[in-house]
């Protein structure tokens, strides 16, 4: 199995900055477990390979209390556009592969094509869907796994799972 991001030169980059990481990692004497170096809280992360439309691999991994650090009007920006059954149907129509807005208005029964338009420039404004053409719109692949992973995060913190 391929471990390397497909799709975009941000995603690769990212996966070549993380075993970067990783490799300088294993390479360091251990600490104890009261060090205050970076990283002392931990790491958080994910990954997948998600076969939807087409193949996308992912994996990243962060300092947990960086991730504390994280532009918040950006973070809540996502899960805001995320929070409306509206547009959460938009993505996971999305999520399996590009759609007209036709498509779109019809598979989350959307009463008009305004309303579709308005949920559509909020998702993309937090950066989560993206316009391929006139009418048409995909999910970039670099986003697929961490947009299933926010789902799957919200469905456990649910208690869903």
């Amino acid at each position: 199995m391929n471990d390397r991001p497909t799709g975009s030169h941000e995603a690769r980059i990212a996966d070549l900055e993380r075993r970067v990481r990783l490799l300088e990692n294993s390479a360091a004497p251990e600490e104890s477990p009261a060090s205050a170096s970076p990283g002392a809280a931990g790491s958080i992360g994910y990954q997948g390979t998600v076969s939807l439309s087409g193949t996308v691999s992912w994996t990243i991994e962060y300092d947990a209390a960086a991730t504390l650090g994280l532009d918040g009007s950006a973070i809540a920006a996502v899960l805001d556009a995320l929070g409306n059954p509206a547009r959460l149907a938009i993505v996971r129509t999305l999520l399996r592969g590009p759609a007209t807005a036709g498509e779109l208005q019809e598979a989350t029964a959307l009463s008009s094509p305004g309303r579709l338009y308005h949920h559509l420039r909020t998702l993309s404004a937090a950066h989560v869907v993206e316009q391929q053409s006139r009418n048409r719109y995909h999910i970039p692949p670099a986003k697929v796994v961490p947009l299933l992973v926010l789902s799957l995060a919200a469905a456990d913190v649910a208690e869903q799972l």
